[in-house]
Parts: structure tokens; sequence; C-alpha cells
């Protein structure tokens, strides 16, 4: 599996999974497919959403990471200094919580869908929570 459909409320993308720059992330968000949750606006990372997963364990450290996430990539942040996470950029972003600069595991790059990434970040903002889907892709 390479591709993945990724929708926030009636909004859809397509995203490849970076499996080359990080797989061990990869590899294990794939057993949890499908994955549904809520995502939220991010409160310290800019233009982004975000889902809190507290202290949910993927068993992984950090690989491919980055503070700097460009528009349309996904990233896992395992925990350690904040909860665990996913932080999906939708714009200009800096990853980073209360405790400061974060870095995460860039493992998902938007490739269809980009043009909507806007929109999906200001129906969050403005709108709230809304829920969230990764699943397969044949």
């Amino acid at each position: 599996m390479e591709r993945l459909r990724i929708s926030v409320g009636d909004i859809s993308f397509v995203a490849r999974l970076e499996v080359d720059k990080a797989p061990q992330t990869c590899a294990i968000f794939e057993t949890l497919l499908p994955f549904r949750n809520k995502t939220i606006h991010s409160r310290w990372s800019g233009e982004a959403v975000w889902v809190p997963l507290g202290d949910f364990k993927f068993g992984v450290g950090f690989e491919n990471h980055t503070s700097h996430p460009s528009r349309g990539d996904i990233l896992l942040y395992p925990g350690g200094h904040s909860e665990t996470e996913l932080l999906f950029a939708y714009g200009s972003s800096s990853f980073a919580s209360k405790m400061g600069t974060l870095a995460g595991n860039h493992f998902l790059t938007v490739i269809e869908g980009q043009a909507q990434l806007e929109e999906m970040g200001r129906r969050v903002l403005w709108n709230g929570a809304q829920p969230i889907s990764f699943e397969a892709m044949a």
C-alpha cells in the first residue's frame, strides 16, 4: 500500500505514505487502518490541525522528523515532551506545544486535493472539531 484516502468532514485527500523515509512509522500506522478520530485546530503550530492521542504509544522513535512541515504534510509525534498526536499542516506551520518546539515524523504527504487544504483548515478553525479518517486505497 502506498496511498491513503484521508477525509476531514466531507473534504477528501489522497496521501502518499513516505515508506522510504519513515518506514517504521508507516508500517505501524498501516496496522491501525482504517483510523478514525476527530481533528481540532492547532493551538501553537500555526496553520495546522491536529489529532490529540494522549498517552497512546505507537512504539516508534523519531525518523524523518521535522519541526517545519510543508503544506499537506502529516506528522506523527510519538510522545515525550507532549502528548502523542498527528499534525496535518494546511499552510505555514511550525510544530510546537506549550512545552516549546516539537519535531514529528513526516510519514504522509497529500498528493491530491491540495486546493482544498485551506478550506479544510478554515472549517476546523471556525466550525470546530471535524471527523477525520485514514483509509487504505486499492
